[in-house]
């Protein structure tokens, strides 16, 4: 289900009412604030809107009932009219870094039939961004020439890394970050044995990108948060020595989840803390803040020893103690 993006969808419902569909869609925004689960839902709206739904236009979201019979093809993975391009597995099963130029050439045979189901076929390319350079030529082949009753819907995270001719093909979606009453909405869904506490935490790593929480769902993320509450509160004789618990109790490949998700929430914990101070104090949180997005975005890019980034960023939680 898709939440939040009226504005996108809109734009997307009113494309196809006018008969004024581009061939190309660019989705573009930060990672996981659901730039994919659009395309996804856009894709089921378009091919069963040429099924019996889906016909009339509202700022409401791309919403198909799972029974539809284009819903229940597509969960299958057997819609006919409906391609993903993304990265596959290697022959060792691990993952490729990049979408290779063989996976657009497949494709070819397809664009020269028609769709077999309704008025359109749909290419979702997710994301654009992992296509090496030879695929993206290969694709802007096919965006410079589209094929007949083809939509392309391309996530981007980072759409000023693609080639200029790319981007000037597609019509660009903007996706901004969620409200935390839609990422709880997310959550909620998503995550439906969580409880409030835990749900909380998670909007608060969020930054408006779901998929971010998602990332620290099984990270302990509200125990990690009261373990920031506590260095926070401690006096000066106690800093030290809770700072060297908590980074021993983190530090370890046990561990790994939560000390990724501590570099995510110690600085967002910090910057939580100035917004309710003023004067001397809110510069002494903004100069604590600085420090600690510093170290945590250095963190993984040096393979900085874990424990002693998580001593350093307990350190600096510390000292947001009022003296």
């Amino acid at each position: 289900m898709l939440i939040g993006h009226h504005e996108a969808s809109a734009a997307f419902r009113e494309a196809a009412a006018t008969g004024r569909m581009h061939h190309a869609w660019l989705l573009a925004g930060p990672p996981g604030v659901g730039k994919a689960t659009f395309a996804d839902a856009a894709a089921l709206w378009l091919l069963a809107r040429g099924a019996g739904a889906g016909s009339d236009i509202d700022p409401d979201p791309l919403d198909i009932d799972a029974e539809h019979p284009t819903a229940r093809l597509i969960a299958a993975g057997s819609h006919l009219d409906l391609r993903r391009l993304e990265r596959t597995l290697d022959t060792t099963g691990k993952l490729r870094a990049v979408i290779r130029v063989d996976e657009v050439r497949a494709l070819q045979p397809l664009f020269r039939t028609t769709p077999a189901l309704g008025d359109w076929r749909v290419i979702i390319v997710d994301a654009i961004d992992d296509m090496n350079h030879a695929a993206a030529n290969a694709l802007l082949k096919n965006l410079e020439e589209p094929p007949a009753q083809t939509l392309f819907l391309c996530v981007s995270h980072a759409p000023g890394r693609l080639l200029a001719t790319v981007r000037s093909r597609c019509r660009t979606l903007r996706f901004q970050p969620l409200p935390d009453s839609d990422v709880e909405r997310v959550l909620r869904d998503a995550l439906p044995g969580a409880d409030a506490a835990t749900r909380d935490a998670l909007v608060g790593i969020a930054g408006g990108s779901p998929g971010r929480a998602m990332r620290f769902a099984d990270a302990g993320i509200d125990t990690l948060t009261a373990d920031l509450v506590l260095l926070a509160s401690a006096t000066p004789g106690e800093a030290t020595a809770r700072a060297l618990a908590f980074s021993k109790s983190i530090g370890t490949k046990a561990a790994a989840l939560r000390y990724a998700a501590l570099l995510d929430l110690a600085p967002a914990y910090i910057a939580q803390a100035a917004r309710g101070r003023s004067g001397t104090r809110l510069a002494r949180a903004l100069a604590v803040w600085e420090k600690a997005t510093a170290l945590a975005s250095s963190a993984a890019a040096l393979s900085l020893d874990p424990q002693s980034v998580a001593f350093e960023l307990a350190g600096l939680v510390t000292g947001l103690a009022e003296r």
